[in-house]
């Protein structure tokens, strides 16, 4: 029995530990597209139409 419940327990601490991991890599992921957005942002400010030629496909499409 003793055996069962030190096993319970180690499966317990692991699902915390994974939580908390899971907690903070939104966070991450946020910081990743705001920067992605902010140098957008910043080609768009530039040379916005340039950028937009850059998706037209050929034919007008």
């Amino acid at each position: 029995m003793s055996e069962q419940q030190h096993a319970r327990h180690q499966a317990e601490e692991a699902a915390v530990e994974e939580t908390e991991t899971l907690v903070t890599a939104p966070q991450q992921q946020d910081e990743g597209f705001d920067a992605l957005l902010d140098e957008i942002d910043a080609v768009l400010e530039t040379n916005a139409e340039e950028f937009v030629r850059g998706f037209v496909q050929k034919g007008g499409q």
